[in-house]
């Protein structure tokens, strides 16, 4: 009987651990750039004394869905998209560099570019400023050129560049923090190659639907592991009874 409840516990265990990774994909289901988490289930024997008969499911992440969303159209100036392969470079709120495909850039009021959820967006060696300005624009390749405020419409100063990589995705992760970072937290190289999409935004890669189904099946396997448990205490009891009767 101890077995029984070890399994179904351990099921329902997994099984939160499950539905909270696709509870937090489906919560991003709109955020910009955003990259969905992946989890399976995976069966492993209950080790012990005497044959291993029963087995269990665990959940374990299987690493990040590097696959592009599709991209709108905004207009704004300073709405960037990646064309392809590659990422925006940010620092991190522990000032490492990490990097996202979030391109809803804003100047804050210290002139330092961000991108929408506030991370600074990285130059050629330290994190973007800029200069009061009466126009702005981002060009394809990442060079931020600007119409200094009070010049003349003609007058055009070049600001600084984005860095834009395009490391392999096996040498990324994604970190607690949401962002991805290198494996071995060095700075990845930049790559002239990767390309902007000026006036548009890449929506999150998450699929809406296939996350509500997924939300509706791990909570009906949360609810038999839970009857499981149920009719295993309701066994017991009976045995119980059986035991005193005898």
């Amino acid at each position: 009987m101890d077995k029984l409840l070890y399994v179904a516990m351990s099921g329902a265990r997994e099984t939160m651990q499950a539905q909270a990774v696709n509870t937090q994909n489906l919560a991003n289901a709109s955020t910009t750039g955003f990259r969905a988490d992946l989890e399976s289930f995976s069966s492993l024997p209950v080790y012990g004394p005497g044959y291993g008969s029963r087995v269990y499911g665990v959940a374990s992440g299987m690493g990040v869905d590097y696959s592009a969303g599709s991209v709108i159209g905004t207009g704004r100036a300073l709405d960037v998209a990646v064309n392809g392969d590659g990422w925006l470079a940010v620092q991190s709120p522990d000032g490492s560099e990490a990097y996202t495909r979030a391109g809803d850039l804003r100047v804050d009021s210290l002139g330092l570019l961000r991108t929408g959820a506030g991370q600074p967006v990285m130059g050629n060696g330290s994190p973007i400023a800029i200069p009061p300005f009466d126009k702005i624009e981002i060009a394809s390749d990442g060079t931020i050129s600007i119409q200094p405020a009070g010049a003349a419409p003609n007058t055009v100063s070049v600001v600084d560049r984005i860095k834009l990589v395009n490391p392999p995705v096996a040498d990324m992760g994604k970190g607690p923090d949401g962002l991805i970072h290198m494996k071995n937290r060095e700075p990845a190289v930049a790559d002239g190659t990767v390309q902007l999409q000026t006036g548009a935004l890449e929506s999150s890669n998450v699929n809406s639907v296939e996350a509500m189904v997924n939300m509706i099946q791990l909570a009906r396997q949360y609810e038999t592991q839970v009857k499981i448990m149920s009719n295993a205490q309701e066994n017991d009891r009976a045995s119980t009874q059986l035991l005193r009767l005898a």
